[in-house]
């Protein structure tokens, strides 16, 4: 079954979870036939390109219970809804510009019974929380993307990696973190997960503390 490698990386599932992550699949084909927001040849491969690519940040950062995270242009839901199912205790913000994308967020959760996210159509300039952590899977270039969020993190910490950024990105990017390079970590997926399709995917983690006080954004 299609669902069984998210096991294959986190063998600590409980049932209910187990059984979430099994219904993504009918969920995400029967809505994408309605709304399309995965295309259709990626529709194949939704556990390994979307799930999975969600769940390489869950191997960088084990969010504490009462954690608030916000993910900005989350588009189907993606990676904020594989993320909820694995951290039941912690808040889950979806934001995203395009309203159909949000129906189809709400619908999935919805079906799944998730209490512990909430989405709304929203731009992220107009959110006035603040968050523990601002996930995203590169919706635009890495300097444009932190002018727009950095100003929503929470000050206190309360996880194992202060309050930042994970930032799922692909391909070559060194020219785009160049500005941030003494304060980023990059995580390579590769070192997680076997699967072809994660050899150039990273995960950047991004504490903005202390660039924003050097006013370099």
């Amino acid at each position: 079954m299609e669902f069984e490698i998210i096991g294959k990386y986190f063998p600590e599932l409980t049932t209910e979870q187990r059984e979430q992550f099994a219904r993504l699949g009918p969920l995400y084909r029967e809505w994408n036939e309605k709304i399309n927001v995965i295309s259709r040849k990626d529709i194949e491969d939704l556990y390994v390109h979307h799930v999975l690519h969600s769940l390489a940040i869950a191997k960088v950062m084990r969010f504490s219970p009462g954690s608030r995270v916000m993910d900005v242009g989350t588009g189907g839901g993606f990676p904020g809804i594989p993320l909820a199912i694995l951290f039941s205790d912690t808040q889950f913000y979806l934001v995203d510009s395009i309203g159909k994308k949000i129906k189809v967020v709400e619908e999935v959760v919805k079906a799944l019974g998730l209490k512990n996210v909430r989405a709304e159509q929203k731009r992220v300039e107009n959110v006035t929380e603040k968050f523990d952590f601002i996930v995203s899977r590169a919706v635009t270039a890495f300097p444009a993307f932190v002018a727009l969020v950095k100003d929503k993190l929470a000050r206190s910490d309360r996880n194992t990696l202060p309050n930042g950024i994970l930032y799922l990105k692909g391909g070559d990017f060194e020219e785009e973190i160049r500005p941030f390079v003494s304060d980023l970590r990059i995580y390579p997926v590769s070192d997680f997960f076997e699967e072809d399709f994660f050899e150039t995917k990273k995960v950047i983690f991004l504490h903005p503390t202390t660039f924003r006080d050097r006013g370099r954004c």
